[in-house]
């Protein structure tokens, strides 16, 4: 597979140049992660492993586990993990992540496809079509694999489109997952929320925090302040 190499702040990432490449969404969701600590983290769906790489080298203490289904962004992952220096703390594993079956995770996190299929153009490239659209990884499964794997008060996170957030509570809510806190990502101000970033609590009580909006650009069509900093990592 032919791939770039492309700078992440101090991050180095392998990314095929026809195909899967991660966009600004997985950035804002490992941001979206403001735990103090945690030990153990599974990254569903983890593409090339921008995710699982960011949290292995913000959370210094904890070990990570990345799932990809698809073998040639698995591979890329795993030379991510080594050209990080991360391979130490975290592994990469090219599976169904249906069929995984270890528990006690701390937190799991996916950027998971977001579109039904049927809806919205389906990309004739079958890496592309398989993150965009739920071919095979559905928020439903999302949901069973963290209710399956986490530990009790364990917290998943997502990032998904506004127009699902109905469907995605009650999925959860049914799945013994409570949403905790959401935060709606804007292109800049004066527009619609294009995302919305949520974490549940596995066993949470029904309570929910909605954070200020995220903006992505300013008035003058550069990136905030926020979404630098992100960027500066």
């Amino acid at each position: 597979m032919d791939y770039t190499v492309d700078s992440i702040g101090s991050l180095k990432i392998c990314q095929p140049i026809e195909g899967y490449r991660f966009s600004i969404d997985a950035l804002i969701l490992a941001h979206f992660i403001n735990l103090k600590r945690f030990s153990k983290a599974l990254d569903i769906g983890a593409g090339t492993g921008i995710i699982g790489i960011i949290l292995a080298k913000s959370y210094p203490e904890a070990n990570i586990t990345l799932i990809e289904i698809q073998s040639e962004l698995a591979e890329l992952a795993k030379n991510n993990v080594k050209l990080n220096n991360l391979d130490s703390r975290s592994r990469v594993i090219c599976m169904d992540a249906k069929e995984f079956n270890e528990t006690d995770f701390d937190i799991v996190v996916s950027n998971p496809p977001f579109r039904i299929p049927g809806t919205g153009k389906l990309s004739p490239h079958e890496k592309r079509a398989l993150a965009r659209h739920e071919i095979s990884l559905t928020v439903l499964d999302i949901t069973k694999i963290a209710q399956k794997v986490l530990r009790h008060r364990g917290r998943l996170y997502m990032i998904h489109l506004p127009e699902r957030l109905i469907d995605i509570i009650r999925i959860m809510s049914k799945h013994n997952l409570e949403i905790k806190r959401i935060r709606f990502v804007h292109s800049k101000e004066g527009t619609a929320a294009k995302m919305v970033l949520i974490e549940a609590v596995k066993g949470g009580r029904v309570t929910l925090k909605v954070e200020p909006p995220l903006f992505i650009y300013d008035e003058k069509g550069n990136y905030t302040e926020e979404i630098q900093k992100i960027y500066m990592f």
